[in-house]
């Protein structure tokens, strides 16, 4: 054997055994570790007291964590936070806290079918709990909770960079379509004392933002309005926005979305959307590999997928509408702008045109 080959050899039973990593990260997440740590370092011993936990099996877990950079074992035998533990901490600037929380309870349990969505093309998510992933939302309000959590939390890792890339100062009114409990609008309200934004999502995201709302004193400029996006989308905005929305529908389905956004929007209006956007030919960089996990999440969990700016481009024409900029917030997640055509095409699904022959 090649030393290039007993390398490869190697490298790939690394990518076989990662999800144990994601696995040891869920587990001391929930047993809040990170937090408790941020208060200073403790022993193996004294968090499985604090916890609950078995503290030969924790103990084991927290060394096998160093190595990728989450804890630090120090001369005395105490463990501390390390650069990526500080991060899984709940008062951690977009911290991956909730997303741990959220893997655990529910999409952890989907990544584990991928082999037999391979097989039928469908998400694995639906197959595991029996309806799809919005649904499972409605009724959960705990895991709606985590969900929002997780969104608003990614929020912050880019609301300055979007507020860079986009100069919204001209607009009056805002229509977040599909923008969950209302953290992007929060946020951008809160950059332009003069904007109005009005927020369209399922009932229990539009109740969740109108709370947020009230809370941040954005009431009288913010109203959260319960609505199905793909049937009709408030009329008269200046800008629309679409934060992480097409990444979760199929190519049909994303364009039902955009043209009743198309329908809303006058002449002036134009939409904003804010995804993953991956370079044509796939690479092998971080942002790359980022990109990559997220197209593996999407396939696991919802019918949609992480698309390129050509892909997004032709979505956005059979729409009635122009991609006019992309702009690169960060790593692969872009800020695509469009405008819309003088007319708009009749768009029309699969199941009303099969009815040309009935």
């Amino acid at each position: 054997m090649r030393p290039d080959e007993a390398d490869a050899a190697v490298a790939v039973r690394a990518l076989l055994y990662a999800p144990l990593v994601s696995r040891a990260l869920c587990s001391v997440a929930e047993l809040g570790i990170p937090d408790i740590l941020s208060h200073g370092p403790r022993t193996a011993a004294e968090l499985a007291r604090d916890t609950g936990a078995h503290e030969s099996a924790l103990h084991q877990v927290l060394t096998a964590l160093t190595a990728f950079e989450v804890f630090d074992v120090l001369p005395d035998g105490h463990f501390a936070l390390a650069l990526l533990g500080t991060a899984l901490t709940s008062g951690a600037p977009g911290s991956a806290l909730p997303s741990a929380l959220m893997a655990q309870a529910l999409s952890a349990r989907a990544w584990q079918g991928i082999p037999d969505t391979v097989r039928t093309g469908t998400p694995a998510f639906d197959k595991e709990f029996g309806a799809d992933f919005f649904t499972v939302l409605d009724r959960r309000p705990e895991l709606r909770g985590l969900f929002d959590a997780t969104q608003a939390r990614d929020v912050e890792l880019e609301s300055a960079a979007v507020l860079r890339a986009h100069d919204f100062s001209s607009a009056a009114t805002l229509i977040d379509v599909g923008g969950g409990d209302g953290a992007l609008l929060g946020h951008l309200l809160a950059a332009h004392p003069d904007l109005r934004g009005v927020l369209v999502d399922r009932p229990a995201a539009a109740a969740a933002a109108r709370a947020r709302f009230s809370a941040a004193g954005l009431a009288d400029r913010a109203e959260a309005r319960p609505g199905d996006f793909f049937t009709a989308v408030p009329d008269g905005g200046d800008v629309y926005l679409l934060r992480e929305i097409l990444h979760d529908w199929d190519d049909e389905q994303c364009v039902t979305l955009l043209a009743a956004c198309r329908r809303a929007m006058p002449a002036h209006a134009r939409l904003v959307v804010i995804e993953l956007a991956a370079d044509d030919r796939p690479g092998t960089d971080a942002d790359a590999r980022t990109t990559a996990l997220m197209t593996l999440y999407m396939l696991s969990v919802l019918p949609g997928r992480e698309r390129t700016p050509r892909e997004f481009g032709a979505l956005l024409g059979a729409a009635g509408l122009r991609l006019d900029s992309v702009s690169r917030l960060t790593g692969q997640k872009a800020l695509l702008v469009a405008t819309p055509e003088p007319a708009a095409p009749s768009f029309r699904t699969s199941r009303e045109r099969s009815t040309d022959h009935v």
